[in-house]
């Protein structure tokens, strides 16, 4: 099991597109608490008609799965959730709009297509077949127990 979610090697793409969606999908997280999570809780609650716990699983994924995505730590779970988390959001919200952004403002604000998030799901795909990568915390752990990680090899 440790081989399966910690297992990378020290590849410099699976830094960059951990780091990038880490910051980015943090941002975009605590933007829903900055901006009072009541908000967003209705949103979901009573405009989307779904459970409470969907408001608090969104905001961990996107807050503290971003955290974990940046140190690189157990990067295939937390790309897991965030895939799960983007497939929900198209079909839920954002499958019915199209693919497009909301470019001409016919929508309400945040009524966006589903583009943005299928580049997610992308980088998603790819963190879950490479793993953290270079300086990730995966590739610590992965070294642990060795006779020293200057022995890893790419």
């Amino acid at each position: 099991m440790k081989n399966l979610v910690f297992n990378t090697d020290n590849n410099w793409a699976s830094l960059i597109l951990r780091v990038a969606l880490g910051i980015i999908i943090l941002i975009h997280g605590t933007t829903k608490l900055g901006s009072g999570f009541a908000g967003f809780e209705g949103f979901i609650t009573e405009y989307m008609g779904l459970p409470v716990i969907v408001a608090y699983t969104t905001v961990f994924i996107e807050t503290a799965g971003s955290v974990m995505l940046i140190l690189g730590f157990a990067t295939r779970i937390n790309a897991v959730a965030m895939f799960g988390l983007f497939v929900g959001m198209i079909v839920t919200v954002h499958g019915a709009i199209g693919f497009q952004m909301n470019w001409n403002g016919q929508y309400d604000a945040g009524m966006e297509g589903y583009e943005y998030h299928l580049l997610v799901l992308s980088i998603c795909t790819a963190l879950m077949v490479l793993g953290g990568g270079r300086f990730s915390a995966d590739r610590t752990i992965q070294g642990l127990g060795q006779p020293g990680l200057r022995n890893i090899k790419n």
